[in-house]
């Protein structure tokens, strides 16, 4: 692999453990849909709630909460009581979480880490809606001349990382250019993924159903919302691909090749095995082994999964041939390109239900949805070890090493 400059910590989990059915996510929407009207807190109590219930979770059996988002929402001040209150959870309390599209991870590393040291069951609930994005005001100082700063928390963060003043299409940009992969590499990548996902539709989607919580919201203004599927994913073919425009002049991505910001929630419920099998004695069982965190070189970010994978598979004491499946949050088509060259793995062997290039991206719920999916993989294939790894902002990724056991 190459030698570029990196940064990466990892950790190991003592008896952090997930039942199967306690992962769950809801459909994603794309940006400006179903979801786009309402707040993320309360699309979070309406999965949540859904999800506790058909799976018959206790409530007074959770002891801590750890909330994940990114985009600010009216009251997210109390986000993380106001939620546990609405769940019907009122003795509740945990911490609240935002980094990028590396929420799930860290989200799902606090609540291992606090089951580590003997608290109860964790709920983590994860959830974010980049349609309607805030716009941010801060007054001058007084008696300064200069007016205030604004910011549009969304797209003000997607067009810039404030270390760099790039975007993170322009990451991808780099590492494209620096690898030589070539329009068409990337279009034959997109299509891959689209036939995947396609696939884990069939039989009326049998595979989501698995793990996939309708949504149900009464609005104020707008009625009844539902979702039941994911909304406005595009299917991607060479023909589509081939007419696509490059988003850049110049550039080697496309609106096929990148992916959509979206709105959606996801969560799980992280426990020890023993209160595993108390709270689903014949579920199979979801062990969290290992994470990793990582940095590489400025405004490199689709490099950046490769140190993180591979700093929670040496914390794990393992090596990615020993994995039996692998999903990537994979915002560029570059990312896997990358991914590939750099450990050998077939692209073809990666995200084989779908991703993120596909389903959108509503950053904290992203990384969650991709393990769930993962797991049910796993479970498919009769068990066995899994890694995510994703990236996140600027420079950054984050890791995951699951292991699925009945």
């Amino acid at each position: 692999m190459s030698e570029e400059k990196r940064m990466a910590s990892a950790a190991t989990y003592r008896d952090a453990v997930i039942p199967l059915t306690a992962l769950w996510t809801s459909p994603f929407a794309r940006w400006g849909g179903a979801l786009s009207h309402v707040s993320s807190l309360d699309l979070a109590v309406a999965g949540t709630s859904r999800a506790l219930s058909e799976r018959g979770i206790d409530r007074d059996a959770i002891e801590g909460l750890v909330l994940g988002w990114t985009v600010p929402q009216p009251a997210i001040f109390y986000g993380a009581t106001t939620l546990a209150t609405r769940l019907g959870m009122p003795h509740v309390s945990g911490p609240m979480l935002h980094q990028a599209c590396a929420t799930s991870v860290a989200a799902l590393h606090q609540a291992a880490a606090a089951v580590g040291t003997g608290v109860g069951p964790q709920l983590i609930v994860t959830t974010d809606r980049t349609s309607n994005g805030p716009d941010l005001s801060w007054p001058a100082p007084v008696g300064s001349e200069e007016g205030p700063v604004r910011e549009n928390w969304v797209r003000s963060s997607f067009s810039q990382d404030p270390v760099t003043g790039q975007s993170m299409l322009a990451t991808a940009e780099a590492v494209a250019a620096e690898c030589g992969f070539t329009r068409d590499a990337l279009d034959a990548l997109a299509v891959l993924r689209s036939e995947q996902y396609a696939a884990a539709l069939s039989d009326d989607r049998t595979f989501q159903r698995g793990f996939m919580v309708g949504i149900e919201i009464e609005h104020e203004d707008f009625g009844t919302v539902r979702l039941q599927a994911d909304e406005g994913v595009r299917p991607v073919t060479a023909d589509s691909a081939g007419q696509l425009p490059a988003v850049h002049p110049g550039g080697v991505h496309t609106a096929a090749t990148q992916t959509h910001p979206a709105d959606g929630t996801a969560g799980a419920l992280v426990t020890t095995t023993p209160r595993a099998r108390e709270l689903a004695d014949r579920d199979p069982i979801v062990r969290l082994v290992a994470s990793g965190f990582a940095r590489v070189e400025r405004a490199r970010m689709p490099k950046a999964l490769v140190p993180a994978a591979q700093a929670a598979l040496r914390a794990a004491g393992l090596k990615i041939d020993t994995m039996d499946a692998i999903s990537t949050h994979n915002p560029f088509a570059v990312n896997d390109l990358y991914f590939a060259r750099e450990t050998g793995v077939a692209p073809d062997a990666m995200n084989v239900s779908g991703c993120s290039l596909l389903f959108g991206h509503p950053q904290g719920p992203t990384g969650l949805r991709t393990v769930t999916e993962l797991a049910h993989v796993l479970r498919a294939r009769g068990g066995g070890l899994g890694l995510f790894t994703g990236c996140a902002a600027g420079d950054t990724a984050a890791a995951l090493i699951i292991e699925v056991t009945d």
